[in-house]
């Protein structure tokens, strides 16, 4: 049993960074068998011959480092994310910039942060351009990234307190605050090897089940390979131009929603960074705020509609409104979980009543986010939860000044400054938003497009850049500095900035 569990912990003496580099290598040869199998042998050529140079060039490092061990533990794995994040889409982009022939590495390198990311900002503005291997490596992008984040929240941010963990009670897991002492202590290479045991097969199993029922609603292999993969990675990349396009319709939309509730709660599908006695879903805040705001907003803007119907004669009609109400509670899902998808009925549901429904909506929804520890972005719904138990207890020192609150069931994932350190957070999201915001106003976009597109990047939701503008944002036609802009925004988003002012503290590195 020794023998098992030391063989890849000795394959884990290597550099994070190095191995998902080799992973990314090995997985080009997936889209470059399946060109060859479309006798697309361009692409083919491209996909085969950057994945050989990937392995050769990482096998050639791993031997010349031996057996040399990292010097850091949890830092350094937290400086292999960001790399991945950053360094790794410049080898990412050389098989679809190669493939395409016509871009700019400029913005293939773009699209591979999006991807790596699970942005899924789309800067190929019609699908029709790209190869089918070139959707397929898209999304296998994006899924790995997202597969990425699941293992790194509770092997990697989880015992650093980052990632929304700084807010859970004593720095969940392990009841306790992790310094760095006890990080060492704590061997990351093997937590890294059990989280991901753990982890890969129920994330490999669900996109497996998510790929074949959405077949069985009529979607074809690729796009519903590609939906899967993006559902279950909250990235949003589709094959199609949107779920709007895809054969399987509103059936095909029932299915995937059902798998966005895994971006709501960690719960959902593991409880490997919850103590004992916590793991209900139904008690859980984060899943319970989560389910608030996705039948409560749809049924508001359904009232909302619904009056306004009877106004312009449009009452009467039932099956639409059904209609209306499904496509905005579709929506409403996806963009809470900053995957970004948008139902075929979502047009309907904005003229249904003669009422247009805000792009502002869903830039709200995107800045909430999903659950800590998912592969959803944005402010996260712990946090969000942690500042609303603090307004009503504002609430009610007005009321009663000398009281004392009470530890009750909705406080025992909070630590007691919970909301404080929330507010931090928010406070630093609102600076970095702001930050983003002026840089791109400064290399040419008007105000509105400047903040869809730094609350796009930040909340890891691409697609909002088609959506939540008065007119969509072409992004291919951005000038070079602010897509490179956008680049460091959707990194930023990814890793949150708790995690920048992290690698930066000199406490941290210290052993």
């Amino acid at each position: 049993m020794r023998r098992v569990v030391q063989a890849p912990l000795g394959v884990l003496r290597l550099p994070l960074f190095l191995l998902i580099w080799g992973i990314a290598s090995l997985a080009m040869w997936l889209p470059a068998v399946h060109a060859l199998v479309l006798d697309d042998h361009h692409t083919s050529q491209s996909f085969f011959y950057a994945g050989l140079a990937g392995v050769i060039l990482v096998v050639l490092i791993a031997l010349s480092m031996g057996n040399r061990v990292p010097r850091y533990g949890m830092p350094g794995q937290l400086l292999s994310l960001l790399a991945t994040f950053t360094v790794l889409p410049l080898f990412l982009a050389v098989p679809v910039q190669d493939a395409l022939v016509s871009t700019r590495f400029v913005n293939a390198y773009f699209d591979m942060v999006s991807a790596i990311t699970t942005t899924g900002a789309d800067i190929w503005a019609d699908p029709g351009r790209l190869p089918p291997s070139v959707h397929l490596w898209r999304a296998m992008v994006g899924w790995l990234g997202g597969l990425l984040m699941w293992v790194a929240a509770s092997a990697v941010l989880a015992p650093m307190s980052l990632g929304g963990f700084e807010v859970t009670a004593k720095g969940q897991p392990g009841g306790g605050t992790a310094g760095p002492g006890q990080m060492e202590k704590a061997d990351p290479r093997r937590q890294l090897v059990l989280v991901t045991r753990t982890l890969a097969p129920v994330y490999a199993g669900l996109t497996m089940v998510l790929w074949i029922l959405l077949m069985i609603t009529g979607e074809k292999a690729l796009a519903g390979l590609c939906h899967a993969m993006s559902v279950m990675a909250t990235a949003g990349i589709s094959a199609t131009g949107g779920v709007e396009n895809a054969a399987s319709g509103v059936a095909g939309e029932m299915v995937m929603f059902l798998f966005m509730f895994f971006a709501l709660s960690r719960l959902t599908f593991s409880s490997d960074t919850v103590t004992s006695g916590q793991g209900r879903l139904d008690k859980d805040p984060e899943f319970r705020t989560g389910m608030l705001i996705v039948f409560g907003v749809p049924l508001l803007l359904f009232l909302r509609h619904w009056f306004a119907a009877y106004e312009v004669d449009a009452g009467e009609d039932l099956l639409q409104a059904l209609r209306a109400f499904w496509g905005t509670l579709f929506t409403v899902m996806s963009f809470l979980s900053t995957t970004g998808f948008e139902s075929v009925h979502w047009q309907a549901a904005r003229t249904w009543s003669g009422l247009e429904t805000p792009g502002m909506i869903l830039l709200g929804l995107a800045v909430f986010g999903g659950g800590v520890a998912t592969t959803a972005g944005g402010v996260k719904l712990l946090r969000v939860y942690a500042l609303y138990l603090n307004g009503l207890r504002e609430m009610e020192r007005l009321v009663h000044p000398n009281s004392v609150s009470g530890e009750g069931d909705r406080t025992k994932r909070l630590q007691k400054n919970g909301a404080f350190v929330a507010w931090v957070f928010f406070m630093l999201f609102a600076l970095s938003l702001a930050l983003v915001s002026t840089a791109l106003a400064a290399v040419g976009s008007s105000f509105e497009q400047s903040l869809v597109l730094a609350i796009a990047a930040l909340s890891t939701t691409g697609p909002l850049t088609e959506s939540a503008s008065s007119a969509p944002i072409v992004l291919n036609l951005l000038t070079d500095p602010a897509k490179l802009i956008l680049c460091i925004a959707m990194v930023l988003g990814r890793l949150e900035t708790l995690a920048f002012i992290a690698l930066l503290s000199p406490n941290l590195w210290r052993s």
